[in-house]
């Protein structure tokens, strides 16, 4: 740590700090992570672990760029390039919504970054808007792979309590062990529409009333996860609503061009096998009809 200069606190988390320094050798800044742990903190060592050993496998212009690792006094250091904000900022700037090609920008960018990783076979996991930087010139970068993870074999089972809520996939929601990159995807639609509103898409305060939410708009779960939801005992005494006539997100928001709503409505499959892969919501008419991605 002598090497850097002390330059502010960027933010704070469950799991440790994050720190805006200076490297007094060559004046570059950087956004160094502390980790709060210590022997006994087997968590915080597996988080820690975890990203140190993706970052260093994943190098790509829309992901954050790792640096440097050091452990000292039983605390982990990650060195980062400093990217100067998050789009949960740019959000919290625009309470209505970003600007219709900012979003297009943003996101072209975050499907870009998420199919380099699930190219990979990595899973993030925690898609949201305080894991997306944002630099000055609008490049955006994918960070906080705490809790990403490398896909196995066909069927291996995976942690189910990942995610922040309003961004979790409904096979999440039920205790799903079994699942893989449509859960990034899922995450991906409704920050499409947080960046066109300004407003979390299912802004759930429990696993119940987030299911509700999702039921309410997309449709009823499939067969699966129905019986997943009744085996769970998180779920115990509760019953799944039941839902007849579906609230279509159009009607709510008829500002919302039709193209942006077929994107939406590929990533918020219920079924996670129909949700199409980043790759192919990259082709989507969205990106390509009046040739922006080329652009």
């Amino acid at each position: 740590m002598e090497k850097y200069e002390y330059l502010g606190l960027v933010g704070e988390g469950s799991y440790g700090i994050v720190i805006r320094s200076r490297n007094k050798e060559n004046g570059r800044i950087v956004a160094i992570k502390k980790f709060l742990e210590d022997d006994d903190d087997k968590m915080v060592k597996k988080i820690a672990m975890r990203e140190i050993r993706l970052l260093k496998q994943l190098r790509h212009e829309n992901l954050v760029n790792l640096l440097e690792v050091w452990n000292r006094r039983k605390r982990w250091y990650l060195v980062f390039e400093f990217v100067d904000h998050t789009l949960l900022d740019d959000l919290e700037q625009c309470p209505n919504g970003l600007e219709y090609d900012k979003v297009r920008r943003y996101l072209i960018q975050i499907l870009r970054g998420i199919a380099f990783c699930h190219s990979h076979n990595i899973i993030h996991r925690d898609i949201k808007p305080e894991n997306i930087l944002v630099s000055r010139s609008g490049v955006v970068k994918l960070c906080d792979f705490g809790f990403a993870r490398s896909l196995t074999a066909p069927g291996e089972m995976y942690t189910d309590y990942i995610a922040t809520r309003w961004y979790r996939a409904p096979e999440l929601l039920v205790g799903d062990t079994k699942y893989g990159k449509p859960v990034d995807v899922w995450a991906v639609g409704c920050l499409v529409m947080e960046m066109l509103t300004g407003e979390p898409l299912f802004p759930g305060d429990s696993e119940i009333d987030q299911l509700f939410h999702i039921i309410r708009c997309v449709g009823n779960l499939i067969p699966r996860h129905k019986e997943l939801f009744h085996k769970n005992p998180l779920f115990t005494g509760l019953q799944l609503p039941d839902i007849k006539r579906i609230e279509l997100l159009p009607t709510h928001y008829p500002h919302i061009p039709c193209l942006v709503f077929d994107l939406v409505k590929k990533c918020l499959q219920i079924d996670p096998e129909k949700r199409p892969s980043c790759a192919e919501l990259l082709q989507h008419n969205y990106f390509t009809a009046d040739g922006f991605s080329e652009r």
